[in-house]
């Protein structure tokens, strides 16, 4: 992905998946707790870059950890305000969290690959345009959600299986967060 090519700007907005991309995904179980929340490397320094390239920062992702009552959305928030902490004492920034505590079985429109957490970001900020946003996440869900509102997706993967298998749904791939952030 080059800047000039798409010329993001201030103007743009970046949408970024939580687990698996900001910090370590537990294998078969949630992050529950900020003492279970560790971000992966070279995150806090991607996020410095991003504020400097992009006017706004929102993170989109599903929590069904709550739907199945392994955690409180108390116990979720609680996890947010500390990344978002940190990630602003290393110089990012995040604007807004949106999550979805739905299972995946409920079909809720809140859920990645449904749009309803975009929709809740542009209500919240009218002036946010899809065109101009960019999805960076690591499943096929957060790429989906990221065509379906038409924004520009990125996956966040060192496996290229699902960039081979679903082409038209991703735009980019990179193997983590700090090798996208220099290559905007």
């Amino acid at each position: 992905m080059n800047s000039q090519h798409l010329m993001i700007d201030r103007t743009w907005t970046l949408f970024l998946d939580r687990d698996g991309v900001i910090n370590r995904r537990m294998a078969d179980d949630y992050v529950r707790t900020w003492d279970q929340f560790e971000f992966l490397p070279g995150v806090l320094e991607s996020m410095t870059r991003f504020r400097g390239i992009f006017g706004r920062i929102i993170i989109v992702s599903n929590q069904q950890g709550v739907g199945k009552g392994l955690m409180s959305d108390t116990d979720v928030l609680s996890i947010h305000q500390h990344m978002i902490k940190e990630i602003g004492d290393a110089g990012g920034k995040v604007d807004a969290v949106f999550y979805s505590p739905y299972l995946q079985s409920a079909g809720s429109v809140m859920r990645k690959p449904n749009i309803g957490m975009a929709l809740k970001a542009r209500k919240r900020f009218p002036d946010l345009r899809f065109n101009r946003s960019v999805m960076a996440g690591d499943s096929l869900s957060d790429m989906i959600f990221g065509k379906r509102t038409g924004m520009k997706t990125v996956l966040i993967s060192s496996d290229t299986t699902l960039a081979k298998q679903y082409p038209r749904q991703i735009d980019y791939i990179y193997s983590d967060l700090i090798t996208f952030s220099h290559a905007i």
